[in-house]
């Protein structure tokens, strides 16, 4: 297939600065946690990261233990094949920190682990180097220190460019931040789950990092914020597929089936779709540069990117969404 990416594709798209450096990411990114296995239809892992450039989404995001550890091979496979004269206009992000071998020293923050986890993602994917490495949980048994100061030395390598943490608490982020900076690295973003269901860092202390942006994960809450789950579980939905699913099952939908229902309201009333309205909220939160998706097909893609363009949520819509979902959002950790 020869992809020619469209001409228009920085048309719509917003793109913020990331902390305090002077890299700037699309407010609305692609990741690559479902659907970018090496048992996936690969000519549909194509046309979603076709579209997503497309769309103005220059980020892509991945990790070592993503899709049992293969969403790099996919990836890095259509990255050198069909976009590589597009390398320049493109972020590729991995991560280290969950298991993905076997043994001691298969996940977690050592130097051991995670310059070899960094290697392993490297020859996986065939490239050069990543735009964006993270650290991609806090590990209370390692000091911080040797964890950021490991991937400060990737930095120096040439493997990465920027250094980024996931799921860490403020102080633990802020602590992360000083510690690159005094290497002189870039240590740019804090990778979190946030949406108007799940919100946690809210009382956590990730908003209140002035030097970090941060990137929301989960921002439809895998589905439920969407008109997905408004009459049942379908079947070849995640919560239907998997029936144990701490985020999804019958106790924590059908409760929030009646709030996803007004909130559709109000996104209709906006001329948009709950999806789109729900990563618009994210948008407008306190520090937030980018929101990452999931995707199974193009078209969701599409519709997603649409949010950016969209109307800012007005306040006292804003204020109604809080009052729909008192309750029934998790606040802390």
């Amino acid at each position: 297939m020869n992809y020619i990416p469209s001409s228009s594709r920085y048309d719509n798209m917003q793109y913020n600065y990331a902390g305090k450096s002077g890299l700037k990411l699309p407010a609305v990114q692609l990741g690559m946690w479902y659907n970018f296995g090496t048992d996936a239809d690969f000519e549909n892992c194509k046309k979603m990261i076709f579209t997503a450039f497309d769309c103005g989404i220059t980020m892509f995001d991945i990790a070592n233990n993503y899709c049992k550890s293969t969403a790099e091979i996919v990836a890095g496979e259509i990255f050198r094949k069909h976009l590589s004269s597009h390398r320049d206009e493109i972020l590729i992000t991995s991560k280290a920190g969950y298991k993905d071998i076997e043994g001691p020293y298969g996940e977690w923050g050592s130097k051991k682990s995670v310059i070899a986890s960094l290697d392993r993602s490297l020859r996986k994917t065939g490239l050069d180097y990543f735009d964006v490495f993270y650290s991609h949980r806090f590990d209370p048994n390692t000091p911080l220190e040797e964890t950021i100061n490991a991937l400060c030395d990737a930095v120096k390598q040439g493997k990465a460019l920027y250094l980024a943490v996931s799921n860490y608490d403020g102080k633990s982020a802020q602590k992360a931040f000083e510690i690159a900076k005094s290497r002189n690295v870039p240590l740019i973003v804090n990778q979190v789950r946030y949406n108007i269901f799940d919100r946690r860092i809210e009382s956590n202390g990730a908003q209140d990092t002035e030097d970090l942006s941060l990137v929301c994960y989960s921002p439809l809450e895998q589905g439920l914020l969407s008109n997905k789950y408004v009459n049942g579980i379908p079947e070849d939905s995640r919560a239907g597929r998997e029936p144990t699913n701490p985020w999804l099952n019958k106790e924590t939908i059908f409760p929030r089936v009646e709030a996803v229902k007004k909130m559709c309201e109000i996104a209709n009333s906006r001329g948009q779709s709950l999806s789109q309205m729900a990563i618009r909220w994210l948008l407008q939160r306190k520090r937030v540069a980018s929101v990452l998706i999931g995707a199974s097909k193009p078209e969701q893609i599409k519709d997603c990117a649409k949010a950016v363009s969209s109307s800012e949520i007005s306040e006292s819509d804003m204020q109604k969404i809080d009052e729909i979902t008192s309750g029934l959002y998790i606040e802390k950790m």
